[in-house]
């Protein structure tokens, strides 16, 4: 039997990191990955959907292009080759793992990791014991019984990267944040999109004037979207919503995920709404086992996984403990314009007894933005009104997602209002409109 410091069942993007960590720390650390390196983020999450994203991007720059004057023949799709430079983009990345896992001297076990009452793991003929155990064995798609789904050939999230032919039509069940981004991937390729979802709106995860851009975008790119929308049944040619039937090439069941919790059922962990519980050192009900990243819920997002990784990690150290901060964590949707946020909106602020101010500076007199010809967006920040704490914020905008990253910092930093507004932000820059959105919370803003 194998002894070890630190064990890490799972190897993305919180397993990896949490063992690179421990084992920078001198500890003698397990990792055990029954897949790929980086998880469902690096081989069918994050990056194959930002690659394919960057494709669409690309396609609407050139019709953009054309609008202004710089014309091109016409635009033909080599879909294959598409997918072909996706992969070496997620090949190029699970090869870094591998050279970072190797230079830390982890030793990695690929295989289906279970755990007993004694907490010994095995993993294909091997046997392990651990002083301390980290699960992060990550989720998988849920897909919800739909009257003959069982009867069709569906893609998953898990899978729909494996498309080889961009498909004439694709019809996508749910309407949340990878079922959108991957709506603007696909349309702009050239297919016909339909997005189905239950619920009243789509990513109702996401701020309410934020939809509204969004939902016009996609009318823009004739993507279909249904909304409270039942399905009566699923063929292998059509889906049947309300007596209309809506063809597909190929269908996209993308309808939440749900945790992996097999490889330590034998544990009795306690569990909350189907979730490991854990406390803010990421330790969970057994003691010197932690749990990270998509089976304890929460975000959901590789970076949040990456941080509770660490934290677990510096609580296993025994270092100066510092808890995550879960209202500095940024949530990040690719969509084009892109939507980033932190920390609390405005309703919630009140919920939690804020005297609340929120400030707003649109895109459209920002000169950069113009320039660019994307001025679809703005800039809200959520503040405590008298002392101008920084309580949330959201920024729809091209590369919003790097954009969040200033007001997030200044939050982290213990800034507030004050401090943004009273920043001097580069002209012409799209940031501007940050400082706008500050000086706006003063009465000060000029461009508005």
């Amino acid at each position: 039997m194998q002894t070890f410091d630190v064990t890490v069942i799972g190897a993305g993007p919180g397993g990896y990191v949490a063992a690179i960590r421990a084992a920078q720390s001198g500890k003698k650390v397990a990792l055990i990955e029954r897949n790929k390196l980086g998880g469902t983020c690096l081989n069918v999450g994050c990056i194959p959907s930002k690659a394919l994203l960057q494709h669409s991007e690309m396609i609407q720059t050139i019709n953009k292009a054309n609008e202004w004057g710089i014309h091109t023949g016409e635009v033909s799709i080599d879909f294959p080759k598409l997918m072909s430079r996706k992969d070496q983009v997620v090949k190029t990345l699970v090869q870094g793992i591998q050279y970072l896992v190797k230079k830390n001297k982890i030793t990695l076990f690929h295989g289906t990791a279970s755990v007993n009452q004694e907490q010994i793991i095995t993993v294909n003929e091997d046997r392990l014991q651990t002083e301390h155990l980290i699960l992060s064995t990550g989720s998988r798609p849920f897909v919800p019984p739909i009257p003959g789904l069982e009867q069709v050939d569906y893609l998953t999230t898990d899978t729909f990267f494996d498309l080889q032919k961009l498909p004439a039509s694709l019809v996508i069940i749910g309407g949340g944040v990878i079922a959108i981004e991957l709506a603007f991937a696909m349309a702009p390729l050239g297919t016909k999109v339909t997005v189905i979802e239950v619920a009243d709106d789509i990513l109702l995860t996401e701020d309410e004037d934020a939809r509204k851009i969004i939902r016009q975008r996609l009318q823009e790119l004739q993507v279909n979207v249904l909304t409270d929308a039942k399905i009566d049944h699923i063929t292998k040619e059509h889906v049947t919503v309300r007596d209309m039937r809506y063809p597909f090439d190929q269908l996209l069941v993308a309808t939440g995920r749900t945790p992996n919790l097999e490889a330590f059922t034998e544990l009795k962990l306690e569990l909350k709404e189907g979730y490991v519980s854990v406390n803010e050192r990421y330790e969970t009900s057994v003691k010197n086992m932690y749990a990270i990243g998509d089976v304890i819920g929460g975000y959901q997002l590789a970076h949040a996984a990456s941080a509770e990784g660490l934290t677990a990690i510096q609580a296993i150290l025994d270092e100066d403990f510092q808890p995550l901060d879960p209202s500095t964590i940024q949530r990040c949707v690719y969509t084009q314009p892109e939507i980033a946020s932190f920390g609390l909106n405005d309703k919630e602020a009140v919920a939690n007894g804020y005297q609340v101010k929120t400030s707003f500076s649109p895109l459209s007199a920002n000169g950069k933005a113009l320039a660019m010809g994307e001025t679809e967006g703005f800039i809200k920040i959520i503040a405590e009104e008298t002392y101008g704490e920084i309580l949330g914020a959201v920024i729809v905008a091209s590369n919003a997602t790097e954009l969040i990253q200033e007001v997030a910092v200044m939050k982290h930093a213990e800034g507030t209002m004050h401090e943004l507004a009273n920043f001097v932000q580069a002209h012409p820059t799209v940031s501007e409109a940050i400082g706008e959105s500050a000086n706006a919370f003063f009465g000060r803003a000029i461009h508005q």
